[in-house]
């Protein structure tokens, strides 16, 4: 189990700063976009400097390392559950969601702010930008909480 949660952190890590490369410095996205998609779909370029849904937008350069910390902190911590851990469902949550803190917490030390790109968007109705950690977090999550109230969970889905 343990190669495998390390394998999706992985994964996760490596595909989101590819795709963040390369949408930075190799399509040039600032310069080039944003590219519609689909009705509903926009790539656009936009720097989050807080957390999720842009909380906590963080400026000047304490900011931005206290998240790093925070970053590296939640991914040491749940990574020493994901070790532990013996349920799939569990040891992919988790690795899902330590591949996308680390994702993050690099941009966060690399540019002051995380790399989003996806806009989900209907009519006047917009949603936030996100990337493929912010996605990897949301899932992870979901399938810890999916577990959670699975009758069988309380075992190993405890930290």
């Amino acid at each position: 189990m343990r190669r495998f949660g390390i394998g999706i952190v992985a994964l996760v890590f490596v595909l989101d700063q590819a795709l963040k490369l390369w949408l930075v410095f190799g399509l040039h996205l600032g310069e080039t976009g944003p590219y519609e998609l689909t009705p509903f779909m926009t790539i656009v370029l936009a720097w989050n400097r807080g957390i999720s849904y842009g909380l906590f937008q963080q400026e000047g350069n304490f900011g931005p390392w206290l998240l790093v910390l925070l970053s590296v902190v939640a991914a040491i911590w749940l990574s020493r559950w994901m070790w532990r851990a013996t349920d799939r469902l569990t040891v992919a949550s988790l690795a899902l969601i330590v591949g996308g803190a680390l994702g993050n917490g690099v941009d966060r030390a690399v540019y002051g702010a995380v790399v989003d790109f996806v806009h989900l968007h209907y009519g006047s109705f917009s949603w936030y930008i996100f990337n493929i950690a912010d996605a990897a977090i949301v899932v992870g999550v979901l399938g810890l909480l999916y577990e959670s109230f699975r009758p069988d969970a309380s075992k190993s889905a405890r930290a």
